[in-house]
């Protein structure tokens, strides 16, 4: 009998896409924009840029006085927090649902920051955003993933289920 869950394969596939996306997207920007550089792709509105946050989600801890703790903790727990994601989409991966879409995304996100993290001690962030005068805190395709996982999450616990009595 055949214990592996039939689409988990998708949505590692999916993962697995993601993450691909993030290394790629990540490494382009370090090879060809310089460190606080910028280009413009709509004025005032969107710029690729290169810039490293050593934080957790908007820089929170990145001026700790203990920046290496600060890294580990945050290491510890994406690894954490993506292994219980993992333990769930196995369980919940006998079939395609918003719900299991949606943890393929933040298992990808997390896994994507926490190679940074490892790799060069702090996550590179490239998407630079201003809504009017609002700047948004510049991000990457592992942090659009976990938000975009996280808000599916969200519209998928909104929806009227039915129950079988009904």
């Amino acid at each position: 009998m055949n214990t592996f869950p039939r689409r988990l394969h998708w949505l590692l596939l999916i993962s697995a896409v993601i993450i691909f996306l993030d290394r790629l997207t990540k490494t382009w920007v370090t090879l060809h924009i310089p460190m606080g550089g910028a280009i413009p792709v709509i004025p005032r509105v969107l710029r690729i840029t290169h810039w490293t946050n050593e934080g957790a989600a908007f820089s929170l801890f990145a001026n700790s006085a203990s920046p290496q703790a600060v890294r580990w903790v945050l290491i510890c727990f994406s690894l954490l927090a993506a292994l219980m994601v993992l333990i769930i989409m196995v369980r919940l991966a006998d079939r395609i649902t918003l719900t299991t879409v949606a943890l393929a995304l933040v298992f990808a996100g997390a896994l994507g920051n926490v190679h940074d993290r490892i790799a060069y001690g702090a996550v590179v962030d490239f998407i630079e955003v201003h809504i009017f005068a609002y700047h948004f805190p510049d991000f990457n395709v592992a942090d659009s993933s976990v938000v975009t996982g996280a808000c599916l999450l969200l519209l998928d616990s909104l929806r009227h289920k039915k129950t079988p009595a009904q």
